[in-house]
């Protein structure tokens, strides 16, 4: 799949106020400072799509962009960032939650990992809970630019191993590098894949 045009549409505070479009929906999250932004940013080919932020945690809403007038690619917060005030993390956990579990559009949700840490509890417990709830998911590694490709390609595995103490099925995962765009082609080709079966 080619990207010709992707532009930004609303950010939307809660499920209710999200656009009222019945076209697919793919979600990415992650935690803070994982990358979100600059992945966006290149499989769209669009550097100020999504924006980058020195400060992690900055996105507080539901961003949603229209791809090539045929499917909204839909920028969700960052889990588990630290520095937010409780009251502020629990509302922000309860809109993506809603959002996840709610949203009829939605088709598929990458949960992106930072590939140079070992498996995390916190991203743990949030494909645990995707899976529990029966959410279609996929698994992005990001950063890979900061290994070697064995290296990258050993911790996703090992990571993807830990997996089966639970999971009989692993999700599907990919390798990315926004760096170097890296995976771009096969994450924009699954997506062109769902898609397909959609119409």
């Amino acid at each position: 799949m080619i990207i010709k045009n992707s532009e930004f549409t609303i950010s939307s505070p809660s499920l209710a106020k999200c656009p009222e479009d019945s076209k697919a929906e793919y979600a990415f999250i992650g935690r803070s400072n994982v990358g979100k932004s600059s992945l966006i940013n290149m499989l769209c080919n669009h550097k100020g799509l999504a924006k980058t932020s020195a400060k992690p945690g900055k996105t507080l809403l539901i961003n949603h962009f229209i791809i090539n007038n045929e499917w909204y690619l839909v920028d969700l917060p960052g889990y588990g960032y630290a520095k937010s005030s409780k009251t502020v993390r629990n509302k922000l956990e309860q809109m993506i939650a809603q959002y996840i579990l709610q949203r009829r559009q939605l088709v598929n949700v990458f949960v992106l990992i930072d590939i140079r840490h070992e498996q995390q509890k916190i991203d743990r417990e949030f494909v645990d809970w995707l899976g529990e709830s029966n959410v279609p998911f996929s698994i992005i590694f990001t950063k890979a630019d900061k290994l070697s490709p064995a290296k990258a390609k050993s911790n996703a595995l090992l990571w993807m191993k830990k997996l089966q103490d639970r999971w009989e099925e692993l999700p599907p995962y990919f390798i990315t590098s926004a760096e170097n765009k890296t995976g771009k082609e096969e994450v924009l080709d699954y997506i062109d894949r769902i898609n397909k079966t959609l119409e």
